[in-house]
């Protein structure tokens, strides 16, 4: 007997079970179908991303639909547009063999007038996210009454992203009679209040451990100086021939940005974000589910939706604000019992968060370091030669035999061999000839590196920009905090000099600060940032009309790798860029592993900041990105 029919599933639904594939339900379907089968009862399921949720709610909600009625009996609320179209294609095909039973999806970004006509033919159930259903009951579009069951998906995460009000808005022109069931990787306090308002007596079930991760995926993470995070991303790219990957970033910005230069280095990626029309992220999604995209950079809030078999990594470019969702995003690999692996790429600052995270999700990172150039060429050469002997024959190629033959006669099988590995193997070693090493950056910190930085700590830093660049202290903080996103008092001590200046912020921004200003593009010049070894004093307000004279020292082993107790001036070496003093003439950095003050003009597809104006946060994306990259010279081999 088939274990789904242990279950209590009825023909239809065993026979789509059949077509699908599925041969043991996961613990949440097992746990889940016959309480909603059995009693018509409230039910509150605690389980992770990638345990089967869908078919835990859609199989006994199909079942329990009435399809010969065609009013709206069900509604099922999930938090983004590409959630409720991959739960209505999943519905649809748990119900292919139920006869007159149609679902129908309501989202943003698609014509509302052509979902309302979809929903008045006949919608026995309806997907919607918060926003685009409320929307819908404003205007008197669809009637939800009389349902007789209402299910929030991944309830959690569409409080997290400010639907509570469009949630109780919804719940409350439902029916008090129908039955709720509340799925959620976790239980935050608005997700309990939500359950205390709508349900009665519900039902609980929970799989693994509350806010548990995965037990099959492995966590590993890198630990890089900021300025070596992409060419990190690159390696480990290339260490993983067969990467099927989803790579997180924080805003929008950086995840167009990241999958643009991906994209002119010669991987085959694409950025998925809020920004993209409906069409252009159906058609990265398209393609990613096709494998003709090997990584997807994608934001939180967009990758929300995905669920893509056999995705092999996670890499988190950036961690990201809150720990739960860093379980949400290492769910999207490891998925129905296959091995995954969430890799995180960090700087010595973020160590203290990878601690954090391993208490939550109750299992332990691996250190890793960055493969060397050597490394990967092993490793690809290797890949090449795997291949080669998978790969197999088409016979039509006998054809062609002769002409081959006559073209190589004269090699013997080693030198043949050779010449055929050395296509691939010779891109690689070429372009790591020319890089340096990652692997020496250690999680430890030395005796000689800076005081450790806490939040609520005040951190001084050092810019290379100031009078010289028309910034008073005024202006010089306006555009600091609205670059950065903060707070009127997060950034405060600000004393500009004429070719330089200091300001302090708490320790919690630290990782922000240097990670936003370092390369940002300024009219043309590279910002660089860097920690004083002076913390400015407290916090208390000063008097900027008495600025201190001279320069500030910073500490040996800072981000910038300045010798302690050389003075800060205009023209210090180590800066970031290229940047002309008043005669015209260009500086040098002296910093090993810098960009140089010799590097090629920008491309005409990079981006470049047009003006000196304050970078806007992710909602607001319609200015062209800061930060410039390095020329096509430098570019990785691209992949045949």
């Amino acid at each position: 007997m088939n274990k789904f029919e242990q279950l209590g599933l009825n023909e239809s639904l065993l026979l789509a079970i059949k077509d699908l594939g599925f041969e043991n339900p996961s613990e949440v379907q097992e746990k889940a179908i016959p309480v909603l089968l059995e009693q018509e009862t409230d039910l509150v399921a605690l389980a992770q991303t990638g345990t089967g949720k869908t078919a835990a709610f859609g199989f006994p909600l199909i079942q329990k639909i009435d399809a010969e009625d065609r009013s709206t009996q069900a509604l099922i609320l999930s938090p983004t547009r590409e959630l409720c179209l991959q739960i209505t294609n999943e519905i649809k095909l748990y119900s292919k063999y139920v006869k007159g039973l149609h679902t129908v999806a309501v989202y943003g970004g698609a014509s509302i007038t052509e979902q309302a006509r979809e929903v008045k033919r006949g919608a026995q159930i309806i997907v919607a996210t918060p926003g685009r259903m409320q929307d819908m009951i404003n205007r008197g579009l669809v009637n939800i009454k009389n349902i007789n069951y209402c299910i929030l998906d991944e309830a959690d995460e569409m409080l997290n992203m400010g639907f509570y009000e469009d949630i109780v808005s919804i719940l409350s022109d439902t029916p008090d009679e129908k039955r709720t069931w509340l799925f959620s990787a976790t239980m935050p306090a608005e997700v309990a209040r939500i359950a205390k308002k709508f349900m009665a007596d519900p039902a609980e079930i929970t799989v693994g451990t509350k806010n548990s991760g995965s037990a099959t995926v492995s966590h590993e993470f890198y630990c890089v100086n900021a300025r070596d995070r992409y060419e990190a991303l690159k390696r480990l790219a290339d260490a993983n021939p067969d990467i099927f990957s989803v790579v997180f970033c924080r805003t929008k910005r950086d995840t167009q940005a990241v999958a643009e230069k991906l994209i002119e280095d010669g991987y085959s990626a694409a950025a998925l974000h809020g920004d993209l029309s409906q069409a252009q992220r159906d058609g990265v999604m398209k393609s990613f589910r096709g494998r003709q995209i090997q990584m997807l950079v994608a934001t939180d809030v967009a990758a929300r939706g995905i669920d893509v078999d056999n995705i092999t990594h996670v890499v988190n470019y950036q961690l990201p604000d809150e720990i739960e969702t860093y379980n949400h995003r290492s769910g999207r690999t490891g998925r129905a019992g296959k091995l995954g692996t969430s890799i995180v790429i960090i700087t010595k600052s973020e160590i203290r968060k990878i601690h954090s995270i391993e208490k939550i999700i109750k299992q332990k990172f691996e250190e890793k370091t960055i493969p060397s150039g050597i490394e990967i060429c092993e490793i690809q050469l290797l890949h090449l030669a795997n291949k080669i002997k998978d790969t197999e024959v088409d016979h039509e190629i006998d054809n062609y035999l002769p002409a081959i033959n006559e073209v190589l006669d004269g090699l013997t099988k080693e030198e043949l061999i050779k010449k055929m590995v050395s296509v691939e193997f010779n891109r690689f070693i070429s372009y790591y000839k020319k890089k340096r090493d990652l692997s020496g950056e250690k999680s430890e910190r030395s005796s000689s590196e800076p005081r450790e930085i806490r939040a609520g700590d005040p951190v001084r830093y050092f810019i290379n920009i100031g009078a010289r660049d028309d910034f008073d202290w005024m202006q010089l903080k306006d555009f600091l905090k609205e670059t950065l996103d903060l707070g009127r008092d997060d950034v405060f001590k600000v004393d500009v000099k004429e070719g330089f200046s200091f300001f302090n912020t708490d320790g919690e921004h630290t990782e922000k600060v240097m990670e936003i200003l370092n390369g940002f593009d300024l009219n043309g010049r590279r910002i660089n940032v860097e920690i004083s070894k002076n913390d400015g004093g407290s916090r208390e307000r000063r008097d900027h009309n008495g600025r201190n004279s001279g320069g500030e020292r910073r500490s040996s082993g800072g981000f910038g790798g300045r010798r302690d107790g050389e003075r800060s001036s205009g023209s210090r070496s180590g800066s970031f860029g290229p940047r002309s003093d008043r005669s015209g003439s260009s500086r040098e950095s002296g910093r090993e592993g810098g960009f140089k003050s010799s590097a090629p003009k920008r491309e005409p597809g990079s981006f470049q900041r047009e003006e000196r104006a304050p970078r806007r946060s992710e909602g607001n994306s319609d200015r062209p990105a800061g930060r410039s990259f390095e020329a096509a010279k430098n570019r990785r081999p691209r992949r045949s």
